[in-house]
């Protein structure tokens, strides 16, 4: 007979060598003594090729060759059929299963797994299966007969009359009662001799008990009978070994626990080590939709919201502990353990998963249980090299088989490599290595190779003294060499640093009262304190970390975090040294480091798509509209705080940094005025047929904000006026619709919520400033243009963009902008209240110094006034020139012939010289800035701004631009000294413009 191509031994591609020919001899005639039907001998007659598959397999397996003698005919059936078919054929009989017999059932289900155990095996040993096909088929054998058991059970307890089932024909579903297959079961990853382990849950609004004061003694028996179905050893061996030790607190709590218990531990005791086994959490049994509930509901604790550089240090130490204490600690062949020794199995898991409890909160592709999938993925979100994820991968799976067939041999539970020669020459055989220094090459480069893809990510533990000398930081006296080294780092106060550091591990401040921060701190100390020394002014740079750490609430995930990533250590010694506001910012939010390790952080900006979105994921997750609010302001700030770092490591231009600053605000004003809309229709519904635009003005409206810019704002709708709003509780007129909307949306963008607060924002540009209404009308927006607005107010609407409206509304809007900035005017009216409005600045808020780059005489409004001048003075006739931004402006009035090129191209580089200053000034320090205070991290990006030796020369730079910025100015508009303001609405007098 033909054999069919999906066949065994039609796909079998490899053929044990047997070590001893006469032991393996031996073994298979004593299977086919045991052939009392022939359908073996008949099998080997008919397909010859045969005999030496399994001359291999029961010459190297003990085990495999007592399994194919108790049913000689299984063994002629395994080789004869497709073995995905019989798997399959085999889990359909575990569901089959219908009895009344507890002992019936036993021997039904070890029957099931003795045949699946061979079928795998016989697969895997041959290679007619890959490695991942053998372990998936492991864990549905093992998730169908726990099934089995399960609906057994709960028959049973039904017909006792402690429960009553949701659904007779299937009385897992609706029963509440939840099986977790933690580890590898979870993933599809089961070894061959693998233990199963479980967490037993049941949920009380689910279970339908009789009597509900009884509940956690029946879940707790029906619990220990399942684990006698499945682990007790009968005449027919064991089904599986099931370990419930994964379980909250197991030395105290109930082998099954109520669902609410289980809840409340995981949320206030919960530990790293179980997330990570959460990682490959998976209900395999039971109340399957329960179970996919509660690990929805326990998300939050597996996946932070912030990168979670605390869990390494837990993971490391547990593997740490593992070398030091079960004798891991080299790379070896005999005796080697292939699971936890050094270069094994639990490496390259660890290696995955540790990478998805720091990045599975923000990136939910990181999420999944199987370990190899995994690792494509975190090569996908940039994290892993591609040949670290192939060097892995295939170590993987060559360890995986070795560990199979350690197992083969005598169905032991071990990892462990035989400790003579022979032993580990027959595992070598299995795997189709013709003798053991074969196998050993190949092993042991496969342990090196894991290796040291594993120490690159782990293995970096500092030593607590530096290559320079002692840093000893213990005890109430200075220790001398300490002192000598702190002097040779540069510090010129060192008995200031050690004290201070001495302080720390007092826990003097909240972030250091931890066990776990201190010596996570002590940790860090060196290599901290190397890292400050570099930024030239080390005594500067440490008082302003102590302060860092002085306001942070916790300290032990921005240690870990540093210990962790030496680079970013580097870069926040650099931002204390430059910019004490962003450390403020680490203080509050120590997680906004997270992103900065993102693979991509300094070479790619998020666009406004990428912004939205992320966004848009928070918002989802709010439970409430303050929640919004909260997610907005942590949003906010986190993405000025990068876009500050940014802008700090010359990654992007000032220019782009104005970009991005006005592309984050107008993010976040329209995603909130999306929900203050939402909020405030439930309580006043809308207006019928009603349409509102967010206009921007001032730096937003040009797209030149600045880390410390507030948001000039104005709010037009369209709605009958004569209307009332309808579909909320309480109904309000047209105005008062829309002024309350308009006091939400402010409340929204600048109220001070738990989170801090995100933008302060002014509304003072609108029709009639502070005298007027908060939100206008289209329509006396319109007519207060043409007939009442005063010229500066034109001058403001140059910088008007709509940012936020219905299509069709929003077209509207913009041309009743640009009809007022079109309007018919008077040369020498225009140019009058031009220079009085820039003369009355200079009068209250000027300034002598060179560095205050907006108000001094030729600073940014010199720039700004003679661009608005020149587009109003020109826009009726040549409406191309107006642009929002100024610098596009000054670039439109030159190719129009209107600005002279010379005079353009000094403006446009004092505009970027400013820009520059101004960017990094809001982004370093608040009030005014003082040379001879400067930190030197911050002068040196200063000097890099405006191309100087030292900040002498960088004034010298300032003064000589100021002063030829204002010769343009005075040449194109006039002079500033002799304008006065004159009475009536326009500063010239007339109230209408001509």
């Amino acid at each position: 007979m033909t054999l069919d191509a999906d066949a065994l031994l039609s796909r079998a591609k490899v053929i044990i060598a047997p070590a001893d020919a006469g032991k393996a001899e031996k073994a298979l005639d004593r299977v086919l003594e045991k052939d009392a039907s022939g359908a073996v001998s008949a099998f080997l007659a008919e397909h010859p090729e045969a005999r030496d598959l399994l001359f291999g397999v029961f010459g190297a397996s003990p085990y495999l060759t007592d399994l194919a003698a108790r049913n000689p005919a299984r063994l002629a059936q395994a080789l004869g059929a497709d073995p995905q078919a019989r798997i399959d054929a085999l889990i359909a009989e575990a569901k089959a299963v219908e009895t009344e017999d507890e002992a019936d059932l036993m021997r039904r289900l070890r029957l099931i797994k003795q045949e699946a155990a061979l079928v795998i095996a016989l697969a895997d040993l041959s290679k007619a299966w890959d490695t991942l096909q053998a372990t998936k088929a492991l864990t549905r054998i093992a998730d169908a007969t726990l099934s089995a058991a399960i609906r057994f059970t709960l028959r049973q307890a039904q017909h006792a009359g402690k429960l009553e089932l949701a659904d007779q024909r299937d009385p897992e579903r609706g029963s509440g009662w939840i099986f977790l297959g933690m580890g590898k079961g979870g993933a599809y990853e089961l070894n061959y001799s693998s233990d199963i382990d479980l967490i037993v849950f049941f949920d009380r609004a689910r279970a339908r008990v009789v009597d509900r004061w009884e509940d956690v003694d029946l879940f707790v028996k029906l619990t220990k009978r399942i684990v006698k179905i499945m682990s007790d050893r009968t005449a027919d061996g064991y089904v599986f070994r099931t370990d419930l030790r994964l379980r909250p607190d197991p030395g105290a709590t109930p082998i099954a626990i109520p669902l609410e218990a289980a809840l409340s531990y995981y949320e206030s005791m919960g530990q790293n080590w179980e997330r990570a086994a959460y990682i490959k959490a998976r209900p395999v049994a039971g109340d399957l939709l329960a179970g996919e509930e509660f690990l929805k509901e326990l998300a939050p604790f597996i996946w932070r919201k912030y990168f979670d550089f605390a869990a390494i240090a837990d993971v490391h130490s547990i593997k740490r502990q593992i070398h030091a204490h079960k004798g891991h600690g080299k790379i070896a062949v005999l005796g080697h353990n292939i699971k936890l020794g050094r270069g094994g199995i639990r490496e390259i898991e660890f290696f995955t998963q540790t990478q998805q409890l720091i990045t599975g909160g923000r990136d939910k592709r990181l999420r999944g249980r199987a370990t190899l999938p995994m690792l494509d993925q975190l090569v996908e979100s940039g994290w892993v090299e591609a040949q670290a994820r192939d060097d892995l991968t295939e170590a993987y799976l060559f360890l995986r088989d070795v560990e199979h067939r350690i197992q083969m041999v005598a169905d032991e539970q071990k990892h462990t490599l035989p400790d003579t020669k022979e032993g580990v020459e027959n595992i070598a055989r299995m795997m189709g290595f013709t003798s053991y220094d074969a196998f050993a090459e190949a092993l042991l480069k496969r342990l090196d190779t894991v290796q040291g893809h594993y120490a690159r990510l782990f293995e970096s533990a500092p030593e607590l003294s530096s290559t320079g000398g002692n840093l000893v930081f213990t005890g109430d006296d200075d220790d001398p060499g300490t002192i000598e080294t702190l002097a040779k780092m540069g510090y010129k106060e060192p008995k200031m640093v050690t004290a201070t550091i001495r302080g720390w591990h007092f826990g003097r401040y909240a972030a250091t009262r931890s066990t776990v921060a201190r010596e996570r701190l002590t940790e860090l100390t060196p290599m901290l304190l190397e890292a400050l020394a570099a930024t030239e002014n080390a005594d500067q740079a440490f008082l302003a970390f102590d302060k860092l750490i002085q306001r942070l609430p916790a300290g032990v995930q921005l240690f870990s975090l540093l210990v962790s990533q030496r680079r970013l250590l580097n870069l926040l010694a650099a931002i204390t040294g430059a910019a004490p506001k962003l450390s403020a910012t680490i203080s509050k939010r120590p997680h906004v480091l997270d992103a900065l390790m993102e693979p991509a952080f300094f070479t790619t900006m998020p666009s406004e798509a990428d912004l939205r979105e992320r966004l848009a994921a928070l918002f989802a997750e709010a439970r409430s509209y303050e929640d919004v609010l909260d997610a907005a302001r942590i949003f906010g700030q986190e993405q000025k705080f990068l876009i500050g770092v940014r802008v700090l490591t010359g990654s992007v231009s000032v220019a782009e940094a104005g970009l991005a600053y006005t592309r984050l605000a107008e993010t976040l004003i329209s995603a909130l005025f999306s929900e203050v809309c939402k909020e405030f229709e439930r309580g006043h519904g809308r207006i019928e047929g009603g349409a509102a635009a967010i206009v921007a003005m001032g730096k937003l409206g040009g797209r030149e904000m600045t880390a410390a810019s507030d948001l000039d704002l104005m709010l037009l709708y369209d709605a009958d006026p004569m209307a009332e709003s309808a579909g909320g509780d309480r109904a309000l007129s047209t105005p008062q619709y829309y002024a309350r909307l308009t006091q939400r949306l402010i409340t929204a963008l600048s109220a001070q919520t738990a989170e801090g607060l995100l933008y302060e924002t002014d509304f003072r540009l609108r029709p009639s400033g502070n005298m007027g209404p908060i939100a206008s009308s289209l329509k006396s927006f319109e007519l207060y243009q043409a007939d009442e607005a005063w010229t500066w107010e034109h001058m403001a609407l140059t910088r008007a963009r709509v940012i936020a409206a219905p299509a069709g509304f929003r077209a509207r809007v913009e041309r009743a902008i640009h009809d007022a900035l079109t309007l018919p005017r008077n040369p020498e009216k225009l140019k009058t209240d031009v220079l009085a409005m820039r003369r009355l600045i200079e009068k209250e808020k000027g300034s002598t110094n060179p560095w205050e780059v907006k108000q001094v005489a030729g600073g940014l409004i010199d720039i700004e006034f003679l661009a608005q001048y020149l587009m109003l003075l020109h826009g009726g006739d040549r409406p191309e020139i107006f642009s929002t931004t100024t610098p596009e402006a000054l670039r439109k009035l030159r190719d129009a012939g209107l600005l002279d090129a010379g005079a353009a191209e000094a403006l446009l580089n004092a505009y970027g010289l400013y820009q520059g200053l101004t960017q990094l000034l809001r982004l370093a320090i608040d009030g005014a800035f003082r040379p001879k205070d400067a930190p030197r991290g911050l002068a040196d990006l200063l000097l890099r701004v405006g191309d100087s030796p030292d900040l002498s020369h960088f004034e010298a730079l300032l003064t000589e631009t100021e002063k030829k910025t204002r010769e343009v100015f005075v040449t194109t508009v006039g002079p500033v000294k002799g304008a006065e303001l004159s009475g009536g609405r326009e500063l010239s007098g007339d109230a209408r413009p001509a």
